[in-house]
């Protein structure tokens, strides 16, 4: 049996990932504090993978330890050879596999790491490997020879930045652990959360045209390299495993004006994909007992908006869905970050004479044309695609799928 061995491992995709290398069985043991030394050296296992808090505390029952490993200072998997044990850190293979994919180098670099954990380790020992000219760690007091994030704001120069924290990890997908406006120089982006896929500081880096990479494309290499450990087979799908666990877990979400078809063309989607639609005015329906209407009526519009956000929070976090908004949902930044998170994005766009006004307490009676205008700079900052439903919802489903499908994970 190969394992994946930590405190609490309730979200955790490995078992999907190794299992569709198809070479082996792979479970999770969630172990506490006083069973490890007990399982690690007489439990019945072939191969474990280690996770938090365990990635030091297993060292000291190991026979030994890979010379990467040791000079991280961390284990992540363990190969039983013989009577031996045997720690390796393949953490350090998948950080810069995905590194290498996001184009992201680091030769001569200035880099900024974020935390000071056991990843932090191997990202530190990862950059310096590849040539970098010199890290800084931060923490949030900037005790131990570390700098604080407010301080990190003033080192200007910096050019590549890696999280190595779980700020903004699920479910906290709201969650950013620095701004990057204030570095000019920077080149590139890492975080080696993958839950969501695209944390809140790949999507500033994205959305200033700098490279970036959330850390599931890490996640499926080490799990590969900890397989050729095991089983002294690299496996040939490992690329094929990161994509369709990447369209598994990425949301279609649809944005656009009231009344452009987005419920209407979820349903299609639906239909199409077989995955479940969220529609998230009717979860606020839900939330607040009452309907849009009457929430407008009794909080006015910005407490309709303060219910959304809260809505939009719980649903976007989780993955594989398709999620319809209402409307004015990309009008908040806070929306729009919660929105892209764990999404591919699409813009329904309506002629809007077009547009169904009923049943909408702002579009009655309202100028749509000056509505789009005000709305549309939030629409294209959230969006990822547009999609035209002049026609047949079914015929813009169609054409949403297969720009999906082309696009996550290409």
């Amino acid at each position: 049996m190969y394992e994946l061995i930590g405190r609490s491992l309730g979200h955790s995709y490995s078992p999907g990932i190794h299992q569709a290398f198809g070479k082996y069985e792979y479970g999770l043991r969630c172990l506490e504090p006083e069973q490890l030394g007990e399982y690690i050296l007489h439990g019945q296992w072939q191969g474990l993978n280690v996770t938090i808090p365990y990635k030091k505390d297993v060292m000291q029952y190991l026979d030994r330890i890979d010379n990467s490993a040791s000079r991280i200072g961390c284990v992540n998997t363990i190969l039983r050879e013989g009577d031996g044990l045997i720690g390796y850190n393949t953490d350090y293979t998948g950080f810069l596999a995905m590194a290498d994919r996001a184009g992201v180098d680091f030769k001569d670099k200035k880099v900024l790491i974020l935390g000071t954990g056991a990843t932090s380790l191997t990202v530190e020992t990862a950059v310096l490997d590849r040539g970098a000219a010199k890290v800084v760690h931060t923490s949030r007091r900037g005790e131990s020879g570390t700098v604080s994030y407010e301080q990190a704001r003033e080192i200007t120069d910096i050019q590549v930045i890696v999280n190595a924290t779980p700020v903004g990890m699920y479910p906290n997908v709201a969650d950013t652990i620095l701004e990057l406006d204030a570095f000019d120089n920077l080149e590139g982006v890492l975080d080696v959360i993958y839950n969501p896929v695209r944390s809140g500081l790949v999507q500033q880096a994205q959305a200033r045209g700098i490279p970036a990479a959330g850390g599931l494309y890490m996640l499926v290499g080490q799990a590969a390299e900890a397989c050729r450990l095991w089983t002294g087979e690299v496996p040939d799908n490992a690329e094929q495993v990161f994509c369709q666990l990447l369209r598994d877990k990425t949301n279609l979400v649809l944005v656009g004006m009231p009344g452009s078809g987005k419920t209407t063309v979820a349903t299609a989607l639906s239909e199409l994909t077989g995955r479940t639609v969220v529609d998230t005015d009717q979860e606020i329906v839900k939330k607040a007992a009452m309907s849009i209407p009457e929430i407008f009526a009794k909080y006015g519009e910005a407490g309709f908006r303060d219910i959304e956000t809260q809505v939009l929070e719980q649903v976007c976090r989780e993955s594989g869905q398709i999620v319809a908004t209402g409307g004015g949902a990309p009008l908040r930044e806070v929306n729009r970050q919660i929105i892209k998170c764990n999404s591919r994005v699409y813009l329904i766009r309506r002629d809007m004479d077009s547009l169904d006004r009923q049943g909408r307490p702002l579009s009655a009676g309202a100028d749509l044309q000056q509505m789009w205008n005000v709305r549309r700079p939030a629409y294209m900052a959230v969006c990822d695609a547009e999609a035209d439903n002049n026609g047949t919802a079914v015929d813009c489903a169609g054409r949403i799928w297969e720009d999906y499908l082309e696009n996550i994970g290409n």
